[in-house]
């Protein structure tokens, strides 16, 4: 009987793994190389275990392959749209935070394949250099320049009326919170040009003088406003930042989205700031990175839910709405408006005004697609129906005999 061979070193390990080279991705034999190793190293391997483990990654790689002629298209929309059905449609806490809401479920599926410019709940997940993740202190610092700080927001209380003018009682103890001090906001009011401003800094009050032409009644609420939501400091969108703690690091969870100057901030880790805004993420950092992110979203959508859905059909999905080189949304104004053959955009929706217009323009529609072949009664150019087969009568004479 023979005897069990054991591997004797990494590099007889990876000589084995290179077998598979050319026959697998380079990815796959990557990551299964990583994880021999650490396999190797903890309790060894025998020759038979590493054969098998590639025989068994190598059987699996095949199956999972496309068939020529295969409607990945068709199969990716049903393997989205079926489990999407059993999506709640509620709304969710942010990772078990109290204070953010955000979007979740079909709702949010939603706005990204309608590529909206806007989430509903714009949430950006803000980590920090080497120098501040690991300070508390350090990071509510970040934290504070970051978060949008308006006059209301240290303000105790804010009335306007056409004898006294704009009166501001300040919250000493908000403008501790907030790091801000009186000067900052009688700057920040100095810009507005309101009027003349006097400052009480014991009772910590700010009386603007109106002038005569804007003592209107009409006008003293849009003033008021205008006074409540003046910026003393922190970047412009991001309504509220929170600190979460994740392993031995805080992270910045922040209301609000605004990649570009987020990434400037001092003390913010620029290559991993991340945000749910997939229009944002392209104007900030391109279509791949788009792609990324909707790939990203889509997935912890479908995670979030417990459906389990292959990847590639997300990947699939996301190469649709971005290989133009702009996200476009799976709709009339997108993907399914921009088809090539006429009847597969009338099929869609606007059926009349597609045909006219088309008819006006004198386009010609190719017959190539799967919907304007179902139209007409085609064969579809799919699976068998890729495939034309020709017959042609033979010349040649059977031996043995006639006919």
């Amino acid at each position: 009987m023979e005897a069990v061979k054991q591997i004797t070193s990494i590099e007889e390990l990876k000589n084995y793994i290179e077998k598979l080279r050319g026959r697998v991705s380079d990815n796959i034999i990557e990551e299964l190389e990583k994880k021999l190793v650490e396999v190797y190293e903890k309790s060894g391997l025998y020759v038979e275990e590493v054969e098998a483990i590639i025989g068994e990654v190598l059987r699996r790689y095949e199956s999972s392959l496309v068939e020529p002629g295969e409607p990945v298209g068709t199969v990716a929309a049903q393997s989205l749209g079926e489990p999407s059905t059993q999506m709640t449609l509620r709304v969710f806490h942010y990772a078990g935070v109290r204070e953010f809401n955000v979007t979740l479920g079909l709702p949010r599926l939603i706005e990204i394949v309608d590529a909206r410019k806007r989430p509903e709940t714009p949430i950006m997940e803000i980590y920090l250099e080497d120098d501040y993740k690991h300070d508390e202190e350090k990071a509510k610092e970040v934290a504070r320049r970051i978060e949008s700080t308006l006059v209301e927001n240290v303000a105790e209380s804010i009335s306007i009326s056409p004898f006294e003018g704009v009166v501001i009682r300040l919250d000493p103890s908000m403008l501790e919170d907030k790091g801000v001090g009186i000067k900052d906001v009688v700057d920040v009011l100095e810009e507005l040009k309101l009027g003349d401003i006097e400052v009480d800094e014991e009772n910590y009050t700010i009386r603007i003088r109106l002038p005569e032409e804007l003592m209107d009644y009409s006008k003293m609420e849009k003033i008021r406003q205008k006074v409540a939501s003046a910026r003393i400091k922190g970047v412009k969108g991001i309504k509220k930042v929170i600190i979460q703690k994740r392993g031995d690091e805080y992270v910045l969870i922040a209301e609000g989205s605004n990649l570009s100057e987020v990434m400037r901030v001092k003390g913010v880790d620029w290559r991993r700031v991340y945000t749910n805004d997939i229009m944002e993420v392209e104007r900030t950092l391109g279509i791949e990175a788009a792609r990324a992110a909707i790939i990203k979203e889509i997935k912890s959508i479908l995670d979030d839910q417990g459906l389990d859905v292959d990847i590639r059909h997300i990947m699939l999905l996301a190469d649709v709405m971005t290989w133009t080189g702009r996200v476009r949304q799976v709709g009339r104004m997108g993907v399914a408006g921009e088809k090539p053959s006429v009847l597969a955009r009338a099929a869609f929706e606007m059926t009349v005004q597609r045909l006219i217009e088309a008819a006006a323009s004198g386009e010609v529609d190719e017959l190539s697609g799967i919907p304007e072949n179902i139209i007409i009664g085609q064969i579809i150019p799919i699976g068998t129906g890729m495939v034309e087969l020709y017959a042609t009568p033979s010349t040649a004479r059977p031996k043995g005999g006639e006919g």
